[in-house]
């Protein structure tokens, strides 16, 4: 229903409110929205996002000029309507394309007008004119005269006015171009024609407007950076000369205070520092005086950052921690507002889901959100990684350079006294990039107090050479079956992932055209149950590959991106929220070394300095640590992670090679054996210095320890030489990852085998090739020779990894089952690495058999199913991953061959 603005704009101030006349009586008629959101309807003139947009820096008196606008297209900004009115009504601050704003089309260049009238209580002081973004060319008059100039979409601008100003009513007109598209620009995924994974455009206002009095020396900016090290905020003052006040409060009381001058850095004391984390993210607030009388607030959170060897590998640091920076790929856009949330209720909403499903960051994703978005990710304690929107060309495009640095300059310099960025993400997949590592030279000397990540997906699409300088190297790997680059003196991380999709019926932006970056998935339980499967492989890569974050893409559908774990509208979570969560506590959990994954084979890695190359074994019945060389090495380190025998909530290793034979602990040597005493035999995971720490069960207080290339359990500062403090946690760190052998059974390596069906009911059938697809078929003694032949197949090592398997065809040399597509089939070894990893598989202890581990599709096993054969996981998108018999379809009896 319209709604019908005759001459009431509400004017909101903190200690007043000002009721001021509409320009003339204009309409808002909001539009139809592709979806609705819950907080649509909410949205009305009267209460276009109300709160004070700037928590950085508050002033007691404003005036909102959020609102309904006169507008209109114009095909220029050359003759701005000064004194006439506008045909349309516009709610500002909704960008013009979205269907809260009531324009719902894109303008080219546009007006915007109203009026305003100033309390007289501000007589005297200098009356501001801000604006939180506006894309992208912005000009303003007041009362008809040109009051200022902006280029730049995503940063804050004021003008001073007071010059302009006139009793009574006062006119506004901004003028805005958002030409969108031409590559001279940042505008990050907005398109004029969006389609994939490029969006509806956002122009015009899209943040709040207001008005504020200030004194004629006054403060605009606060620069915050939290010292740790000195107990104390080191703080520049932006604005005016003069002599400042600073105060430090917590609960409301003064806890330190420290004057200085504008322009200069000031040591504000925080005696007794409350760190800010995810886990506790305490803010301290912030009161500024300027000698002239000028007062403001803020606040602040107490955390270092930085990066530093841990248990041997580089990671990233908080509060000289390391702290396993899981996020989501959070892109900001809304079905009725596009750039804009319809409130600051659903604004924060977003945040809180994310940190709800188990989340400690999320990357901003080639956007910058207003102020409050920053401020409820700092009070939420959601660290964020910070893109720079880039510019709409693939390739670089030279004549975008200054206005693509100069935003970047202004992003960087408004947002770096945000308590929760800790990285900085110049450019995303090689997306316009150009001059890399100058670029990151320019980023450190404006903040060199947070990680850089030069080019998030610096492995694929259209990236430049590496310059090498940046923090960070970042993989984007959607389904993630190989490992990532591994870190050198830089942080290995994962900036994309996942990307599983699924659609939600009556919850699509075009019904049926929703896609992902895989497979969609039919319902809750499929999509959650891939989910997990795949952050189990991020977790086996933390102490694997050394990987120190990774970010799943994404927490919302995006128009037709189905890949959320909400639907677009927020309406819908599509995933299970408990089983979301606890996969991500256990992600969490492994890398700071308190949990072990279960269900893997695991080797178990020295973090001590000039050691890394070590593992665990056991010889002759002890252990050691060795530097692996032999296939019997890498079997003598690898162990199954078994519930503790004597408390489940620990562990036990079994012996890979020595079933039923478990690491246990006897007069302070660790060996293995058969039966142990359970609580000689049980270890319990403790966050180590980088890793996991394994303390007796016990004998509490000692870890296990390799000392002298022996492994003992060790007591810091106790009676023995393997007791010694000297480099004792780092000795009694273990990472944790991956196996050295990757198969939990073995197979006769260059032997021929039949593979027989275990299913009940099916018993008689064997796996077989025909027309280069694999099947079942029923297989006797009196079979044709073909037949037999087909259902035979030589084991050699896997192509891909020799501690797995490749089954070559008995009667088409050098053809080896592989899946493509998900179908198993046989095929002609091309050499290339898609096919060697598609042709191995690692076997495992089935049920009555051995199950067929693919490397290269994550939780899939080679599966009969309705007589053909798949790689197929226990309850996913597809007719082969039903999860009925699925365990003894997976399970293979290892026979004689039927062929000689």
């Amino acid at each position: 229903m319209a709604r019908r603005i005759l001459s009431v704009l509400v004017g909101i101030l903190i200690t007043a409110t000002t009721v001021v006349p509409a320009a003339h009586a204009v309409e808002w008629v909001p539009k139809a929205p592709p979806l609705t959101t819950p907080w649509t309807a909410q949205v009305s003139p009267t209460n276009a996002l109300p709160e004070y947009p700037r928590p950085q820096l508050v002033r007691t008196e404003w005036q909102n000029l959020n609102g309904v606008w006169e507008f209109a297209g114009a095909p220029n900004l050359t003759n701005p309507p000064i004194g006439r009115p506008l045909a349309e009504g516009v709610l500002v601050p909704y960008p013009i394309e979205s269907a809260l704003s009531g324009i719902k089309r894109h303008e080219d260049n546009m007006f915007y007008r109203r009026t305003f009238t100033v309390p007289s209580s501000w007589n005297g002081r200098q009356v501001k004119l801000n604006f939180g973004a506006v894309t992208w060319e912005t000009r303003v008059w007041v009362n008809g005269r040109q009051v200022g100039t902006h280029t730049g979409g995503f940063d804050a601008f004021s003008f001073d006015i007071t010059s302009a100003l006139t009793t009574g009513a006062n006119e506004i007109v901004v003028g805005v171009s958002s030409p969108v598209d031409g590559s001279r620009y940042p505008i990050g995924k907005q398109r004029r024609n969006p389609s994939g994974i490029f969006y509806t455009a956002a122009s015009g206002i899209w943040q709040t407007v207001w008005l504020e009095p200030v004194r004629a020396a006054n403060i605009t900016r606060l620069d915050t950076t939290p010292n740790v090290g000195a107990s104390a905020l080191d703080l520049t003052v932006q604005g005016s000369a003069g002599q400042v006040t600073a105060e430090v409060l917590s609960g409301g009381q003064v806890v330190g205070r420290q004057t200085g001058t504008t322009g200069t850095s000031l040591r504000v004391p925080v005696p007794n520092a409350r760190l800010w984390s995810p886990d506790d993210p305490f803010l301290y607030d912030l009161r500024v005086t300027l000698a002239s009388g000028d007062v403001v607030t803020g606040y602040f959170g107490m955390r270092s950052l930085g990066k530093a060897m841990v248990g041997g590998v580089m990671r990233p640091l908080l509060n000289g921690k390391f702290v396993f920076q899981q996020g989501t790929l959070d892109q900001g856009y809304w079905p009725d507002g596009i750039y804009t949330a319809p409130t600051d209720e659903a604004l924060r909403w977003d945040l809180e889901r994310q940190k709800a499903l188990g989340f400690n960051m999320v990357r901003k994703h080639i956007k910058v959100e207003p102020a409050r978005w920053f401020y409820h990710a700092d009070r939420l304690g959601l660290m964020v990684w910070q893109d720079m929107p880039a510019v709409d060309a693939v390739d670089e495009v030279p004549n975008s350079h200054a206005n693509y640095e100069s935003e970047l300059t202004r992003m960087v310099n408004q947002l770096k006294g945000i308590t929760s960025i800790v990285q900085w993400v110049p450019f995303n997949e090689g997306w316009g990039e150009y001059d890399a590592g100058r670029i990151v030279n320019l980023v450190r000397s404006i903040d060199n107090t947070r990680l850089i990540n030069h080019n998030s997906g610096s492995n694929c699409c259209v990236s430049d050479p590496d310059p090498g300088n940046g923090d960070v190297i970042d993989d984007h790997a959607y389904q993630i079956t190989t490992g990532n680059r591994l870190p050198d003196n830089r942080v290995a991380m994962l900036g994309e992932f996942g990307g599983l999709g699924r659609r939600v019926v009556g919850h699509e932006y075009e019904p049926g055209n929703g896609f992902a970056y895989g497979a969609l998935y039919p319902d809750e339980q499929s999509l959650t149950k891939r989910y997990e499967e795949i952050v189990k492989q991020v977790a086996r890569l933390i102490h694997t590959r050394g990987l120190s974050a990774s970010v799943y893409t994404e927490p919302y559908d995006v128009e037709n991106e189905v890949n959320g774990f909400y639907t677009y509208d927020r309406r819908v979570l599509k995933m299970t929220e408990s089983r979301v969560r606890a996969i991500n506590q256990e992600v969490l959990a492994v890398a700071n070394g308190t949990a072990v994954g279960p269900d893997d084979l695991v080797s178990l890695r020295v973090t001590t300095s000039g050691y890394t190359d070590r593992y665990l074994r056991h010889q002759n019945g002890l252990a050691r640590t060795d530097v692996p060389g032999s296939d019997l090495d890498r079997l003598d380190a690898t162990f199954f992670p078994r519930p503790g025998l004597a408390d489940a909530s620990c562990l036990s290793f079994e012996s890979r090679n020595f079933p039923g034979q478990f690491l246990r602990h006897a007069n302070s040597r660790i060996g293995i054996a058969a039966n142990p005493a359970a609580a000689d035999a049980t270890f319990c995971a403790r966050d180590g210095s980088g890793g996991t720490a394994l303390e007796s069960y016990n004998v509490r207080g000692s870890f296990i320890r390799h000392f002298n290339a022996t492994v003992y359990l060790a007591r810091s500062g106790g009676p023995n030489p393997w007791d010694t403090p000297t480099s004792f946690a780092a000795d009694t760190t273990w990472a944790i990852g991956i196996a050295l052998w990757r198969s939990g059974a073995d197979l006769p390596v260059d032997q021929s085998r039949s593979f027989r069906v275990t299913t009940p009911g099916f018993t008689d059938r064997y796996l077989r090739h025909q027309n280069s697809l694999a099947r079942t078929d029923v297989v006797t003694s009196t079979s044709d020779g073909l037949l037999k032949a087909d259902s035979t197949f030589v084991i050699r090592r896997g192509l891909a990894d020799s501690t797995c398997y490749s089954l070559e065809s008995r009667n088409f040399p050098n053809n080896y089952l592989r899946h493509a597509d998900f179908r198993v089939r046989l095929s002609a070894n091309d050499n290339t690495d898609l096919f060697r990893r598609d042709a191995t598989f690692c076997a495992q202890p089935g049920e009555g058999g051995v199950r067929l581990e693919s490397v290269n599709e994550l939780g899939t096993n080679i599966r009969h199913y309705q007589e053909e054969v798949w790689v197929a996981s226990n309850g996913g998108a597809h007719t082969y991953d039903n999860p009925a018999s699925y365990n003894q379809d997976v399970s293979w009896a290892v026979s004689s061959p039927w062929a000689p």
